[in-house]
């Protein structure tokens, strides 16, 4: 099966993202074909060394440089550099023969095949994604009063199903800049916010616990599910484990069990490449 991935990175993230894409290929189909699109600022520096890293995994680098004079009208400033407008704007930066491409921040470690996830039908929807709740929801009910919204259905962006087709259609640039003009004072984490904002009604749900599992909510997770998410269920069935907030795997103080997995990845992704 072919995929069409996206990521949005600079050179900085250019090594975290190979490591997303290393695990990924050692846990999906060997007959499972990637073309990779990476939106940047400008070319990345290690834009060769991608290309062949890429093609040995058997998967294609698509650069997506976005020049200067893209989203010229955007409201821009250090709190909101123009990359947030990057995967709510995919639809308009993407080829137009693409009809779905699967968003990855480059804090995510594959451990399952995400396939599954990928043929998920998107008819009559823009996006599939997974919230983060607590036990009562108080983070969604809080959301949904903060960003004055129908639901308090608040979800993560790090992993985003996007139905490309659609998203031409629904998906108009005056209307995200309206919103950041209107709401920045509300706004903790704008590119997400503003995807709820508008379209967590047209977003399809999936499980956080499979999809999108916050390494952070660890013990959340096996409290709410009764143990039954233990370690086990979890080599077995999550297929994104994300490293969400600041305690990034790849730092010498992560010591963590989920840290711990990810350093194995990159060793074994450092001594192949």
């Amino acid at each position: 099966m072919q995929l069409n991935l996206l990521f949005a990175i600079d050179d900085k993230f250019a090594d975290r993202m190979l490591v997303t894409l290393y695990s990924l290929r050692q846990n999906s189909p060997a007959t499972n074909t990637y073309d990779v699109y990476v939106i940047q600022d400008q070319p990345l520096a290690q834009a060769d060394r991608l290309t062949q890293i890429l093609q040995a995994l058997n998967m294609t680098y698509h650069p997506i440089i976005v020049g200067a004079d893209v989203f010229a009208d955007a409201p821009v400033s250090d709190r909101y550099p123009k990359s947030i407008y990057y995967r709510l704007l995919a639809s308009e930066l993407l080829p137009a023969t693409l009809d779905k491409v699967l968003y990855l921040d480059a804090d995510i470690l594959v451990i399952n095949d995400p396939t599954p996830l990928y043929r998920l039908d998107l008819s009559g929807r823009l996006y599939a994604a997974a919230m983060h709740s607590d036990f009562l929801n108080l983070t969604g009910t809080f959301n949904q009063f903060r960003l004055d919204t129908a639901t308090p259905h608040y979800f993560n962006s790090g992993v985003l199903l996007i139905n490309l087709a659609r998203a031409r259609q629904q998906v108009k640039p005056a209307d995200i800049f309206r919103v950041i003009r209107e709401h920045k004072n509300v706004l903790i984490l704008p590119d997400q916010d503003v995807l709820n904002k508008l379209y967590s009604q047209d977003t399809q749900p999936v499980a956080d616990v499979v999809y999108n599992y916050d390494v952070r909510k660890d013990l959340t997770y096996q409290t709410t599910s009764q143990g039954k998410w233990d370690l086990d269920w979890v080599v077995t069935h999550t297929v994104f484990l994300h490293y969400c907030g600041t305690k990034k795997p790849w730092l010498a103080t992560a010591t963590d069990k989920y840290a711990l997995l990810y350093k194995h990845y990159q060793h074994r992704f450092a001594q192949r490449f």
